[in-house]
């Protein structure tokens, strides 16, 4: 990725000294520069408001209701796992904080969640259907409220950030159950 930022840096630099625009491409860089760290200081206080509502959804125990609710039917998405795992908790925790668009809060949850499936692994070499499935549907990011992408938009000076929630909402659904049907089809190809 550094190579193609590089090259396209390059070019960029190519183009305007070839046209003697470089003022122009200077001048964009900074703007841009300036811009940047406007969006970034504005992030500080989104994000810190977000992560104060996760902490109060945390600790009012919102987040463990929301993933007692979608435990039951992870069951049938992971049929290797027992309903007082560990790796389920886990997995429940980490779709929840996805869920509410908090990917930050989320990821502790899958590390673990994928630590506790490799404790009950067999052949520790070679990631078990339900790391697969875990992984694909993690990959997929399901959101019902996508809080980050809202908060960048809201920086960025956005007339309605939260117009996102509805496309968003349907693209991670096709995302997820896609994730979800091309594993499962997969898995037992792979066994």
């Amino acid at each position: 990725m550094n190579y193609i930022f590089i090259f396209l840096i390059l070019i960029s630099f190519i183009c305007a000294t070839i046209n003697n625009r470089m003022d122009i491409v200077v001048d964009e860089m900074l703007k841009s520069s300036q811009r940047a760290v406007e969006i970034s200081f504005a992030l500080i206080g989104i994000m810190g408001f977000w992560l104060g509502i996760i902490n109060i959804a945390k600790k009012s125990g919102l987040i463990d209701i929301f993933s007692k609710c979608i435990k039951k039917p992870l069951l049938y998405i992971f049929p290797d796992l027992k309903e007082n795992n560990d790796a389920l908790s886990n997995i429940a925790l980490n779709i929840s904080a996805n869920a509410l668009g908090l990917t930050n809060a989320a990821t502790p949850f899958g590390i673990k969640a994928m630590e506790n499936m490799q404790k009950e692994n067999k052949n520790k070499q070679r990631a078990t259907n339900s790391m697969c499935t875990f992984l694909a549907i993690n990959t997929a990011g399901f959101q019902i409220v996508p809080a980050v992408v809202i908060a960048i938009l809201s920086a960025a000076k956005m007339d309605n950030p939260s117009q996102i929630i509805i496309p968003t909402l349907i693209v991670t659904s096709i995302a997820f159950l896609s994730a979800l049907f091309f594993v499962k089809i997969l898995e037992r190809h792979f066994k």
